[in-house]
């Protein structure tokens, strides 16, 4: 089924599943340790994709923002301060792009950062990939096999038989006798206070902007102009999107959110290709939040690890590629040093160095201004 800019299909259905790898154990996380509710959780997580596809009418991931979860996880934050920091990102990004910062910084990133950006998180993701292969090796060397056969298998795409084979596993092991039968709930209207927002930011919101404006929205920008490029995306654009969409779950029980080149990658290498995939994801979760809520932490958890840390690292290895199209051999030095602080110590600070890196040593081999990504 075709209409515009959507379609509704086995490839778009597997492209949906593409960055399914960040979801699942942060999503655990949320609702095992600091106690949010799956169904507001899921069902505003995939109200925003549905809006999102319709909205752009291309296949744009939504991920939980990864600083703030990880401190959130870490720290066992309560479910009211989760989404005090959601509320605070959503002001922030709003506000970035109304006085149009984000398009500020992109006009003097060069290429050669966002490629280094990119590369670093597809080091990472193929990183944390091989540790989840590790708990099944088997496993992840078959997952591979197969993602390498059927990935643009019409019939049988690749993501859609991993699915499959990894919820085969769970029956074989009986991991579907902890699931509890289908039960309508509705997510909850949830509240936080002024003084919980602004802990938020304190606690995990300030290390998590660099992250947002680097890989969420410059790197997304960026890779949605390399797949599409007569669908140019602004960073402005992206920024307000992040603003609003975080400015209204938090009040139903979402956890902060964000886009991510990273998940685009996952995405568009397991067949995304239209806004499609989007609504196919959001009617999932929201199938999920409202039918299985009660088991959903469960379902997640006892998933095959070995499938997801195959597709992560496989998605983590495209996102390297990218640093194939530098032509010059000057931009390597910002590429290397951009790759190296991320992976050393954090996103933010690889991009900063990076970004010395160019302007101090290489911007005058470089003819005219510097190159807009």
């Amino acid at each position: 089924m075709r209409i515009k800019s959507f379609e509704f299909n086995l490839r778009e259905l597997a492209g949906s599943m593409g960055d399914f790898g960040t979801l699942f154990p942060l999503a655990i996380g949320y609702i095992a340790i600091c106690g949010m509710n799956p169904t507001g959780l899921l069902v505003m997580m995939g109200l925003t994709n549905v809006v999102t596809g319709l909205a752009y009418r291309l296949p744009m991931p939504i991920e939980p923002m990864k600083v703030l979860a990880v401190m959130a996880i870490a720290e066992a934050w309560s479910p009211s301060l989760i989404y005090a920091s959601g509320f605070a990102m959503g002001i922030v990004w709003a506000v970035f792009a109304l006085i149009g910062l984000m398009d500020l910084i992109a006009k003097y990133t060069p290429k050669s950062v966002v490629r280094g950006v990119q590369t670093a998180l597809g080091v990472l993701l193929a990183r944390e990939g091989l540790k989840l292969v590790s708990t099944w090796w088997l496993l992840g060397i078959v997952a591979v096999l197969i993602v390498l056969i059927f990935r643009k298998n019409r019939y049988a795409p690749a993501a859609i038989v991993l699915v499959v084979l990894g919820l085969a596993i769970m029956g074989f092991n009986g991991d579907f006798e902890r699931v509890a039968g289908p039960r309508l709930t509705l997510p909850p209207f949830t509240s936080f206070s002024l003084r919980e927002v602004w802990d938020s930011l304190v606690l995990g919101g300030f290390a998590q902007i660099p992250l947002t404006a680097t890989n969420a929205i410059i790197a997304t920008s960026a890779l949605i102009t390399h797949y599409w490029p007569d669908r140019r995306v602004t960073e402005r654009r992206l920024s307000l999107n992040h603003g609003l969409m975080n400015l209204v779950v938090p009040f139903f029980g979402g956890m902060p959110l964000c886009h991510g080149s990273g998940g685009l990658a996952g995405q568009y290498y397991f067949g995304a290709r239209t806004g499609g995939t989007n609504i196919i994801e959001g009617i999932i979760e929201i199938g999920l939040g409202l039918f299985l809520a009660a088991s959903i932490a469960t379902i997640f958890a006892t998933f095959p690890k070995a499938i997801i840390g195959a597709m992560m690292f496989l998605v983590g290895i495209e996102l390297m590629k990218f640093a194939r199209d530098l032509k010059a051999n000057w931009e390597l030095l910002p590429l290397a040093v951009t790759v190296v602080g991320a992976v050393a110590v954090n996103m933010a600070v690889g991009f900063v160095l990076g970004l010395l890196a160019h302007y101090l040593f290489v911007r005058d081999r470089l003819s005219g201004e510097p190159r807009k990504t």
